[in-house]
């Protein structure tokens, strides 16, 4: 194994980890992660779930700040078009992770790394896949990339309400910090590597 990888990228290095890893575990309720592909199939899959994971969010708070009901039909506002529609360019720098269950996609992850310090954004198991180890998977592989990119610190933010995720980045070493974003309730999280 030393000789295959001597000489290689952290990109096939961290492929081959992951696969490796994911094939130890074995069953097929183990998920597969992976580096996406946004030049290729993955960006409409990558869309799709950040998509999702958009939508959520803003009805969630929607209904956090009005108390009702969430709005289904609600439309995604359209600050966010841009990495739904062409993921490619909206995340050019950045590593994306996709998740697959059964040969399908059912999370994703996004990570960027300036000046040492990474920040992990857009962490999303779709809802019929929790608890089966999905967004737990994506966050590890992301903070291993990060690691690998040099990274010396990894941050990421939350949403109060969204208690499942808290406890499970508490899990991994993240603890609160003073919020560098101005927006209430959101939790800004750190770790180092």
């Amino acid at each position: 194994v030393r000789r295959v990888l001597h000489g290689e990228d952290a990109v096939r290095r961290l492929r081959l980890r992951l696969t490796v890893s994911a094939e130890a575990r074995s069953g097929a309720d183990s998920p597969l992660i992976r580096l996406a592909d946004l030049a290729g199939p993955d960006a409409l899959e990558v869309g799709a779930a950040v998509r999702a994971y958009l939508l959520q969010t803003e009805r969630e708070k929607n209904q956090q700040d009005q108390g009702s009901a969430p709005d289904s039909a609600a439309p995604l506002p359209e600050r966010y078009l841009f990495e739904v529609q062409d993921p490619a360019v909206a995340y050019d720098g950045c590593r994306v992770h996709v998740a697959e269950l059964g040969g399908r996609v059912v999370g994703v992850v996004v990570l960027s790394v300036r000046d040492r310090v990474a920040e992990i954004k857009r962490l999303w198991a779709q809802p019929e896949v929790r608890g089966r180890g999905v967004g737990s998977a994506l966050l590890d592989a992301a903070v291993a990339d990060a690691v690998d990119l040099g990274a010396s610190q990894v941050r990421l933010s939350v949403w109060e309400w969204r208690k499942g995720p808290v406890r499970l980045y508490e899990s991994r070493g993240f603890e609160r910090v003073p919020s560098w974003d101005g927006r209430e309730r959101l939790v800004c999280m750190v770790r180092g590597v």
